[in-house]
């Protein structure tokens, strides 16, 4: 069975005022642990619940060794990498401040993931590819950036904080372009934005004045 694709309209990195099409996969669906677990069962000699047996033990010692700090490699597939963050409610240490976080406000937060490249070049070779009609355009602001300063500010005037999610309905941009240019104005003095929170939880309200 072919997987499809779509040429998706980007930006051009070497020039912003031009747009480039690069390929993107269009996802089916997912395949579940059963489903992948019944398709080895019948191309080897192991039963589904002996490997689903292994997957769980797998699992187990991936997760025992990432909490003592290690990262995990398999071969073939690639390596996992434990990455840490603030529990929540809890402010990022400034390295000036007298607040000084414990392990008690420090977690693992995700697990990164860098494919091997066997796995890439294997799924390569079993890909077939069709092209989809269409082009799937880039998401344009009729405004331009000081525009959209203007429109976030006039927004916190009356609102006690701003989400990505109403930035891109203010705006226009994409979820990718309006959270990225949302934390360059919270790192901008004079735009009177500052972010407040981490991560899902981040959202924009009007920064306090500094008091001369």
């Amino acid at each position: 069975m072919a997987a499809t694709y779509t040429m998706q309209e980007m930006k051009d990195l070497h020039n912003e005022d031009e747009t480039l099409l690069y390929p993107r996969m269009i996802i089916k669906g997912q395949c579940s642990t059963e489903e992948l677990v019944n398709e080895i069962a019948k191309q080897s000699s192991y039963s589904a619940g002996e490997l689903k047996g292994m997957l769980i033990a797998l699992h187990e010692a991936m997760t025992r060794e990432m909490a003592r700090g290690y990262s995990v490699k398999l071969d073939q597939i690639g390596t996992f990498t434990p990455s840490l963050g603030l529990t929540k409610g809890k402010e990022a240490e400034l390295p000036e401040g007298d607040t000084r976080r414990n392990a008690r406000s420090i977690q693992v937060r995700n697990i990164n993931f860098r494919a091997n490249k066997e796995l890439i070049q294997k799924t390569n070779q079993h890909c077939t590819l069709e092209r989809e009609n269409g082009t799937s355009r880039l998401k344009i602001s009729r405004h331009n950036s000081e525009k959209r300063l203007k429109i976030a500010q006039n927004f916190l005037q009356n609102h006690p904080y701003l989400t990505v999610s109403d930035y891109m309905e203010l705006t226009g941009l994409s979820h990718t372009t309006a959270a990225r240019e949302l934390q360059t104005w919270s790192r901008t003095p004079d735009s009177g934005i500052q972010a407040k929170g981490q991560r899902t939880h981040r959202v924009y309200i009007a920064a306090v004045p500094e008091e001369k």
